[in-house]
């Protein structure tokens, strides 16, 4: 349509000219649409606009987003290292005011026009005698300025500028989208090379707290490596049960982070390593098995495992486990000393919900999402940690198809909901 609508504009008759100028904007069509990169789409436009219009420089500037400045974006005559660095201000120089006034411009001699505008880089006035520029505008809003320009003096006609318009306008809505699909394709990279730099950076973390893990571990061990008694009594039976006591917590919380560790790793994949195992699972007896291992990290605050009819629920136990801790310990960050922590079970609709419930400052409505991503983490005076937790116990459910929510707990503070289908209820 567009190339219709031009083609009147370049004169009456159909010459040997016109028929030339209408094969270069079939041929600019056809090239634009299947360049394979940004830049060869824009070496097209400048090459072929130059060739058509027998010029000797040919430069397209795109507005930038935010509308203050248009960028050199290609060229074919002047300092190529100046692409992506040289600006004109908007509705400054020619180009500028090309820009502003949505209207097509002819300077005959740059040199004694107070429009021109000489920009840091590109000293046109050296050798830029004529130019001619016109704006590509798409959907009422403006691209950037097509510019052609001859180191002789050049009387650019009408039909110049009608030709130019032409390819300008058909140029438009080809530039933009393919600006956009680069801009798009821009920020997928990025986003993926963040996502990988903080992979590895967990990944790179975790692996090396594995390391001292393991040296707590032998320690652990050799501090309970006690002589055998080799058939006589203990001098003081009570000290040495206490200090094998001491040992089974100490290994329990190493086994723990062990499991912590795990879970990060396995919070970061897309998928985890290993496809979750999916067995009835008795839920008590996996809330029984946390609560008792992490004691040590709710002595400050009043733990209340509620008990009732026994329900098992399909999910991976390990996992289960791993979700139990990080929804305690983020009950433990946000609530106050010496308040209550509760866990609860119950079956609902054929789904075995267990709910962690602290008297802390809750959760308000805008966070209820927010905090289930990574590294999101509300600022309070309690709070502390990395953001990780929540965003893997949620992770570790969907991995075993269960779901994970958070909703206001009675009378105040926050209930977090973990719900898994049942396997049956005794």
């Amino acid at each position: 349509m567009v190339m219709a609508m031009a083609a009147p504009e370049i004169g009456s008759s159909t010459g040997p000219d016109q028929l030339e100028q209408l094969r270069f904007l079939h041929e600019v069509a056809r090239l634009a649409t299947t360049a394979r990169t940004w830049d060869e789409l824009l070496e097209i436009v400048v090459d072929g606009t130059r060739d058509a219009l027998h010029g000797d420089v040919t430069s397209l500037y795109l507005l930038d987003r935010d509308g203050a400045y248009l960028t050199l974006a290609a060229t074919n005559g002047l300092d190529r290292y100046q692409i992506g660095r040289a600006r004109v201000p908007f509705s400054e120089g020619v180009t500028g005011r090309v820009a502003a006034s949505r209207e097509p411009l002819v300077i005959a001699d740059v040199r004694s026009d107070p429009r021109f505008l000489w920009v840091r880089g590109l000293d046109q006035r050296r050798f830029i005698a004529s130019m001619l520029s016109v704006p590509l505008t798409w959907n009422d809003q403006i691209v950037g300025v097509l510019n052609v320009q001859t180191e002789q003096e050049r009387p650019f006609t009408a039909d110049d500028v009608a030709q130019l318009q032409a390819i300008g306008d058909l140029l438009a809505g080809i530039v933009e989208k393919g600006r956009q699909q680069s801009e798009a394709e821009e920020r997928l990279e990025q986003l993926r090379q963040i996502d990988e730099a903080r992979s590895e950076l967990i990944a790179l973390v975790t692996h090396e707290l594995r390391t001292p893990l393991a040296v707590v571990r032998a320690y652990t061990e050799l501090l309970a490596d006690d002589p055998p008694l080799e058939g006589r009594d203990s001098r003081d039976p009570s000290r040495r049960a206490q200090r094998q006591a001491w040992h089974d917590a100490a290994m329990d919380q190493v086994e723990r982070l062990d499991r912590l560790v795990d879970s990060i790793l396995a919070s970061v994949r897309i998928v985890p390593a290993e496809a979750a195992t999916v067995t009835p699972t008795d839920v008590e007896a996996a809330i029984a098995e946390v609560t008792a291992s992490i004691r040590p990290i709710v002595r400050q605050h009043h733990l209340d495992v509620r008990t009732g009819l026994r329900h098992h629920a399909l999910a991976d136990a390990p996992r289960l486990r791993q979700i139990l801790e990080h929804l305690i310990e983020n009950a433990v960050k946000y609530a106050p000393p010496d308040t209550t922590i509760t866990v609860d079970h119950d079956l609902v609709e054929g789904f075995v919900r267990i709910g962690v419930s602290d008297q802390g400052p809750g959760v308000p409505e805008e966070w209820r999402e927010r905090i289930f991503e990574p590294y999101a983490r509300r600022e309070t005076h309690t709070a502390r940690g990395s953001g990780i937790g929540l965003y893997a116990a949620k992770r570790l459910g969907e991995s075993m198809g269960a779901r994970l929510w958070v909703e206001p707990a009675e009378p105040t503070g926050a209930r977090f909901v973990i719900a898994l289908p049942a396997a049956a209820a005794v």
